[in-house]
């Protein structure tokens, strides 16, 4: 070789010699780094025992197989703990569990499985909770609007029990919202009960006796029949005469149907038949307020001795009959103005009393639910011509025939016999008075002080109707009665 050759020969051999440890150093330099970046073995930087120290040789972009502690799809993914529609607080809700989307999926985007709350749809109970719809529980909540117990009474509509507690007016259960008020019932709680005229008691059966003082009847060997529902029913023994003792009968019907026998444009003081002058327009009595009341009460007079000479109204007296002893033939508004014979209204709330044509409304159903019942002078207890002279034991004696019936029916129906006397006519001031009905106190002697407005206020109530002024004032019958069972 030339002197020349062999010159730029040993040139190139010096530069290849000074530029392999360079090259060298790149490529241990490149290496480890591609490696990081395409996720290469170790962490970032390559193996922690290597002891190259080129440029890029302590750490990658990223390092081998690099862990990050976050980042798309890292074990802390965008997943978080959801609220869901309906979520923490449910419709109505108090702090209801997580709603819709409770149990939520193990993993968020990409995460690693992360946590939630874990109940699921509509949170621990379902919509509506423990007591359905308007009571313990909302939509997604665990107690609903209203608390546990709905308000105004026990769970609502859906619930536990119905809406208004306790089956209410007008059903076993109530309709609406808590707390509503449930429709024909009390408003929430307390039972409201619904039979005949607003209380436990439907019927009311009146049976009219005369003449008689407590003395004369309580412990007579002439009443055996009344002494022994005396020892079964209750009686009173407190029952006296609102007027003064010279006033005969007739002041005294007027008063068990009004309160009083005085009124604006008529006071009854004797025992004459009605009439133009003997009547009263007043229209604040019994039998009006029935037939006013917005679910009318039935009422019937049933009079023993009715006859053609009587009238279909009975404003005449015949025979045994004696027109006195029918308080509702006194009122205008019932038997005309003036009072009719023929007056239809008043012919429509009288029958012809007899124990077959009462037997037959009984066992038909068809009886009214106040009835007003009076046995002929001879029956009655009053006597007269032609009557019994024991008039206490002829009284008796129609009591034993006509009453079973009556008492079977006021015991199977809810009802109450009441037997009374109009006056005790000169033998004390306290006369009879005997309560009979499932809904009695049993054997009961009262001792309350009654008089004829304690009964006149005592229908007032039983049938939910106004209470008449002149009565207010009076003691009601409640004391003969169960609790619970009056009015």
């Amino acid at each position: 070789m030339s002197r020349a050759k062999g010159k730029h020969s040993n040139v190139f051999s010096l530069s290849l010699a000074l530029l392999l440890p360079f090259a060298t150093s790149l490529t241990a330099g490149c290496g480890p780094g591609a490696d990081a970046g395409g996720g290469g073995s170790p962490d970032a930087g390559a193996d922690p025992t290597s002891t190259s120290r080129g440029a890029g040789s302590a750490s990658g972009s990223g390092g081998a197989a690099a862990r990050p502690t976050t980042g798309t799809g890292g074990s802390s993914g965008s997943a978080t703990t959801p609220t869901a529609t309906g979520g923490s607080t449910g419709t109505g809700s108090e702090t209801g569990a997580p709603g819709t989307g409770g149990s939520a999926s193990a993993t968020g985007t990409g995460g690693a499985a992360s946590t939630t709350t874990p109940p699921g749809t509509g949170g621990a109970t379902a919509t509506g909770g423990t007591p359905s719809t308007g009571t313990a529980t909302g939509s997604g909540g665990t107690p609903a609007t209203g608390g546990t117990p709905a308000t105004g009474g026990m769970p609502a509509t859906g619930g536990t029990p119905a809406t208004g507690g306790p089956p209410g007016t007008g059903g076993s259960t109530g309709t609406g919202s808590p707390g509503g008020t449930s429709t024909g019932g009390g408003t929430g709680g307390s039972p409201a009960t619904t039979a005949t005229g607003g209380g436990p008691l439907k019927y009311v059966f009146v049976v009219a006796m005369e003449n008689e003082s407590s003395s004369s009847v309580y412990g007579s060997s002439d009443a055996p029949y009344l002494n022994g529902l005396i020892k079964k029913y209750a009686h009173a023994t407190a029952f006296g005469d609102p007027l003064p003792d010279s006033l005969p009968s007739e002041p005294h019907y007027i008063w068990m149907e009004a309160g009083t026998n005085t009124f604006s444009d008529a006071t009854f003081s004797t025992d004459s038949d009605p009439s133009s002058s003997n009547s009263t327009k007043s229209t604040a009595h019994l039998v009006t307020q029935m037939d006013a009341a917005s679910t009318p009460v039935s009422w019937m007079g049933y009079m023993e001795g009715l006859s053609s000479s009587t009238g279909a109204c009975p404003v005449h007296s015949s025979g045994f009959y004696a027109a006195k002893h029918d308080p509702f033939v006194f009122f205008q508004d019932t038997s005309g103005s003036p009072p009719s014979a023929s007056n239809a209204a008043c012919a429509a709330h009288h029958q012809a009393y007899t124990a077959a044509a009462f037997g037959q409304a009984l066992a038909q159903g068809t009886v009214a639910q106040y009835s007003f019942i009076v046995p002929n002078v001879c029956n009655d207890m009053h006597g007269g011509s032609g009557c019994p002279s024991n008039v206490v034991a002829a009284g008796d004696a129609w009591l034993s025939t006509n009453l079973p019936p009556m008492i079977d029916f006021v015991n199977a129906h809810q009802g109450v016999l009441l037997i009374m006397w109009d006056e005790p006519e000169g033998g004390g001031p306290l006369m009879p008075f005997v309560a009979i009905g499932p809904g009695v106190k049993a054997g009961y002697t009262g001792s309350v002080t009654y008089t004829h407005s304690s009964f006149t206020k005592s229908v007032d109530e039983i049938f939910a109707l106004p209470v008449l002024s002149t009565v207010k004032s009076a003691n009601d019958l409640a004391d003969l009665f169960l609790p619970g069972m009056f009015p």
